[in-house]
């Protein structure tokens, strides 16, 4: 079956709600086949999922099989099941000392808003009280909270189907010599989120980007997708009134130009509709949930 991606589709998205008639027959024939193959999972294989898969691939059928195919093997060879039903973050306190990233409210759109200050890496500490595998793991679980139980709640708190994320990577303080240090986790961390986790970018604001890197940036855009492209947002130092305009101020950290100041610091609270309605107290770690572990 052909890409559904001729000039008559262009009014359409391929989302749930935005599907032409070619859309919705590869998303049939696609479901047909994966559950003959016997790797379709009732639970986790909805059509927001499956179409996850066809836009990243352009709804391709046979790249879109491969891909969902090469999914399915990596998460049983991963063990993505069991070590979301067994990991326990311990170091997780310590680790926001020394590479600050986390899950923080919503934007506007209603989007879980994820932060990642990487300009505050100390990978010298933070390789003493962690390992880059245990950090791949904590992302991996991480990926299936936002699956499981972050964007479901910011759906039912704002009546709309909300799949993907908002991402403020913070560059400030950044150096090649700092980047270069943690430049493998970022690389494993970026093919498993494009390969295994596909479609969850919604926005991705890059702030405190140097001169160098907005130079860069202004040559690479051209190269990628349309669609990928406009998420991207690149901020020099002056990146407030932009964020600002996404997210409201009361959910926005004080750090960032926002008032939101969380007791025991942001980073730590993970503030948002998922902890409102205590949804992320039910997610299954170490054997027990959350709630019988506070």
């Amino acid at each position: 079956m052909p890409p559904a991606t001729n000039s008559t589709e262009q009014k359409f998205t391929g989302h749930i709600g935005s599907l032409s008639p070619l859309h919705q027959e590869t998303l049939d024939k696609f479901r047909q086949d994966i559950k003959e193959e016997g790797i379709f999972d009732e639970r986790r294989h909805d059509d927001a999922c499956l179409l996850r898969f066809l836009r990243a691939r352009k709804f391709d059928l046979v790249k879109t099989k491969k891909m969902f195919t090469d999914c399915e093997k990596w998460r049983k060879d991963f063990g993505v099941d069991e070590l979301v039903a067994t990991f326990d973050y311990k170091e997780r306190d310590e680790v926001m000392k020394y590479y600050p990233r986390y899950y923080h409210k919503t934007d506007n759109d209603g989007r879980p808003i994820y932060i990642e200050e990487i300009g505050k890496v100390d990978v010298k500490a933070l390789y003493q009280i962690t390992t880059i595998d245990r950090q791949i793991q904590n992302l991996v679980v991480e990926y299936e909270k936002l699956a499981d139980i972050r964007l479901p709640s910011c759906s039912e708190k704002y009546g709309k189907l909300i799949e993907t994320s908002c991402t403020i990577l913070d560059l400030k303080g950044v150096s090649i010599r700092s980047f270069s240090n943690v430049f493998g986790f970022v690389k494993q961390a970026s093919n498993i989120g494009q390969n295994y986790y596909p479609e969850r970018m919604g926005k991705f604001y890059i702030i405190n980007a140097p001169m160098l890197f907005s130079s860069v940036w202004s040559l690479v855009k051209p190269l990628l997708d349309e669609v990928t492209a406009a998420k991207i947002v690149i901020l020099n130092s002056k990146y407030q009134p932009t964020l600002l305009e996404n997210i409201p101020i009361e959910n926005l950290p004080v750090a960032f130009g926002g008032k939101c100041d969380c007791e025991g610091g942001c980073q730590l609270s993970d503030a948002g509709p998922w902890k409102e309605s205590g949804a992320i107290n039910g997610f299954v770690t170490n054997g027990s949930t959350n709630a019988d572990k506070n």
